[in-house]
């Protein structure tokens, strides 16, 4: 098996771009809403704050609140994905399941924002558990290690011209050495034989 190192290393970073293009894309523009996602109301609404810092509202209130709130269609428990508190802010957030988030106050239970949030869906599509359930481990991740092994062969490719450069200077020199060596030892050898 003859091994060329640079050429080998030029087909896998050529053919691996091409496998990984589709879900590169989507993982780096999906990074991209998310870089960002705090400074678009669209993607993640901005924490409001509250009347004062702690939190005085038991949870039979927050589900009480979250029920008169048509937009996250919560019934009972498990209408709601998760509730975030945030005692600093005086507010609790409240998730639904069905992509709302409401912000109430965390004294007075005074509802501040109700806004759809688009950064869990982001996220999902971000780590391909958007797609299918096996598409975050099945394609996703394979293609976050082909993603390393470009990086590896880019940064080979890179430098390898350098270090091209590098070693034939290294050669040129014991070669002009070597002629040195050669022409000093012949002399002396004129010098001897006369």
């Amino acid at each position: 098996m003859n091994i060329n190192l640079r050429k080998d290393s030029r087909k896998l970073h050529r053919w691996g771009s091409i496998l990984i293009a589709l879900p590169f894309l989507i993982v780096l523009l999906s990074g991209i809403f998310l870089q960002v996602k705090k400074e678009f109301d669209w993607i993640q609404p901005s924490s409001q704050t509250g009347s004062s810092v702690g939190a005085s509202v038991s949870f039979d209130n927050v589900l009480t609140i979250a029920q008169s709130i048509p937009e996250l269609d919560a019934d009972k428990w498990t209408d709601i994905d998760r509730l975030d508190v945030r005692p600093d802010d005086g507010i609790i957030k409240i998730r639904g399941t069905n992509g709302w988030e409401a912000q109430i106050d965390s004294h007075t239970g005074e509802v501040l924002q109700v806004a759809q949030r688009r950064s869990d869906i982001i996220e999902a599509i971000h780590d391909g558990s958007w797609f299918h359930d096996k598409a975050k481990l099945w394609i996703f991740l394979p293609s976050a290690v082909v993603v390393a092994i470009l990086w590896l062969t880019g940064i080979y490719l890179f430098f390898y011209p350098y270090f091209a450069k590098w070693q034939n200077r290294k050669k040129l020199k014991e070669r002009k050495l070597k002629r040195r060596k050669k022409k000093k030892q012949q002399k002396k050898e004129l010098v001897n034989s006369d």
